[in-house]
Parts: structure tokens; sequence; C-alpha cells
């Protein structure tokens, strides 16, 4: 395989629980899934809160996570938020800083991010304040990989929109300024992008000045627009040829810890058989792994209903899906259900205050 993979768990809404992290490490790791990457909307102390101690049992679990991560051989992140500090880059957001800093390197993270996105971006200075910062960090971390996400971390105008207009030349200002041995996280064309092509991603290297970092929101499924749908097909517009265009290629997974796993695994495939994948052989196999041949061949009959027509439009056939996968003694029967029931829908209100 030609590119690193992993997992950036970077979702809005309900979090995954601990079992669930420890479960999706162990079971994409033989797969060959290398890292995992903990940067949850939902940690507060980790975003608006992040000048704050994280609660004793989460820190315990923090390292623990970390443990079992560094005895698979997968490098653990975590992502950093914190929010709006180059507005007052000061002795006490220093100080505060260092703090964090310092208890992230006491659970053993061997790739930190430092996010800047979600944060108003239409300041002058932004690159600069960005890079002094990051600097500043590099130079104190005990991390070994050292990542950014930038305000702007996609072409997307909707970013523009969200986060005041971008400052002209921000991008290539940051990657000019920032040191060659770090990272910088990239979504693509769009905030959930269809595909990736080489010419694309050799673009948007010279732009960065390095290879970008795949933050890939797929199979994601977070946000009030996407929530009602089940992302469960296999990879597509990911050839194995964009492999060495990349730093790395991170997958951002649905809210459903079980079916986010079957697209997961098809990405293994694409990248392992190149011109050979075909996507709809790859859904299958991998559902058949995760789910068994039983219950893999009812969600492929049922594929275009649940990530297609998607929840508010499924009529009585809610119900007669819901009947149905109510046979099935399994986790990801059950994550359908839950979903059928509502327990996955996301809205506008959870995201503002996370």
């Amino acid at each position: 395989m030609d590119v690193e993979l992993g997992i950036l768990e970077g979702y809005y809404g309900p979090p995954w629980n601990w079992e669930t992290r420890e479960a999706q490490v162990a079971f994409l790791a033989p797969h060959g899934y290398r890292f995992y990457f903990y940067a949850p909307k939902s940690d507060r102390y980790l975003r608006r809160r992040w000048r704050e101690d994280h609660p004793v049992e989460i820190a315990d679990r923090l390292r623990r996570l970390a443990r079992l991560c560094k005895s698979m051989g997968v490098r653990f992140g975590v992502g950093l938020s914190p929010f709006e500090i180059y507005r007052k880059f000061d002795i006490d957001a220093q100080y505060a800083l260092q703090q964090k800093l310092d208890f992230l390197d006491s659970i053993g993270v061997d790739d930190l991010g430092v996010m800047f996105d979600d944060m108003r971006g239409d300041l002058t200075d932004l690159a600069s304040s960005q890079i002094r910062i990051v600097h500043w960090i590099a130079e104190r971390t005990k991390a070994t990989r050292l990542i950014v996400c930038p305000t702007y971390y996609t072409d997307d105008p909707a970013l523009d929109r969200a986060f005041g207009e971008r400052p002209a030349h921000y991008l290539k200002d940051l990657g000019a300024g920032l040191d060659q041995g770090i990272d910088l996280f990239w979504t693509g064309e769009e905030v959930c992008s269809r595909d990736y092509g080489t010419g694309y991603l050799t673009r948007i290297a010279e732009t960065l000045g390095r290879k970008p970092f795949l933050w890939d929101n797929y199979p994601v499924n977070d946000g009030p627009l996407m929530s009602p749908y089940l992302h469960v097909r296999a990879f597509t517009g990911r050839p194995a040829k964009i492999g060495p265009y990349l730093s790395a290629h991170g997958v951002n997974p649905a809210l459903q810890p079980i079916l986010s796993r079957i697209p997961a695994l098809s990405l293994v495939e694409s990248y392992r058989l190149g011109d050979a994948y075909e996507y709809g052989h790859a859904f299958l196999n991998a559902a058949t792994v995760v789910l068994g041949a039983e219950l893999a061949e009812t969600v492929q009959r049922h594929i275009s209903l649940l990530q297609d027509c998607g929840l508010d439009r499924l009529g009585g056939a809610a119900s007669r899906l819901r009947e149905r996968y109510l046979d099935f003694d399994h986790p990801g029967a059950r994550e359908i259900i839950d979903w059928l029931d509502g327990a996955y829908r996301i809205t506008s209100e959870m995201i503002e205050t996370q």
C-alpha cells in the first residue's frame, strides 16, 4: 500500500464510548489502519474549554486508548482546537497551552493535531499568527508528528460563508511559513469531496508546499443534512494512484461505528487492487467480514433505501425495515434499527454547542 491509512474521529454529535474506540482500533489495525486520531467535536476540553483540565476519568481512558494503540502498532493522535488563540497569544494563553501540551505528552500522544477549523478567519495576519503558534508548540511537544488543520481546509466557499472570506494567499503563506516537517490536513475540493485526482492533488501540494494529509469526510454523516442517511457504500473516487500524492489518508467515520467498518475496509481494497477495484464487490466483501453473509446481503438489497432515500422519505418502508433487522442479533443491525428510530439524528443546535 502506497499510503498510510487511519481513522480520524472528528465528527459532531454523540460520541462513541471508550469500548467502541478500543474495539475499532483492534478491528481495523489488522487490516492495515496505522493511526487513530481522537478529535470528536464533543470533547469540550479540546475545544472551547481547552484551557480546563480533562476530568480524571476521561484522562485515564485516553491513556488506556493510547496504550492499546501502541500495543497494536497504531499511532495515537489527538486534535487540539485552542479556540481563536491566535487573537491573543499572550502569556496567559501560552501558560494554558503548555499545561495542555504537558497533559497530552503524559498520555502518550504520537500525532498532535493543531486544529484552527471552525474559527473566524477573515484576519489579515491569520497565517503569520498561526505559524507563530504552531512553531511555539513544535518546540514544546513530545509528539513525533505535528499536523495542522488550516482555518480554510478546502476550496469549498462554504467556509468563507461560515467564517468570513479567507485572506488573500492564506494557504500559500501558511505553507511557505510552516516548517517542512509539519503536515497540513486537507479535505479536497469540498468539505465532503466526491473524488480526488492526481492533477488536483499536485496543485494543492504546490499551494501547501507539501503533500496534503487527507482528511476524508466519508463516510461521516454528522450534520443535520447527512444524519438521515446511512453511509455504508464502498469508497469510490479514491483511486489507488492518488497514494503517492498524499502524506497520509485519514477517514472520518460515520456515527455508526460498526457500519463505518464497511467503507473503511473497502478503502483498503481500493488501494490494494488499483484498477481492478470494483466498488460493488468491495462492499459485499467488506460487509460480509463486518456483518456476516446473511446480514451483508440484506443490507446490500436495502442500500438504496438506507443511503439514497434516507430516513425522512422512507414512509411505510421504515417499519418493514425495522422488522427485518430485528431478525438479526448483531450490533450492525442494531445500529440500523437505532437509526430508523431517530437515535442518530443531528440538529443544528448540537453542532452550535460543540
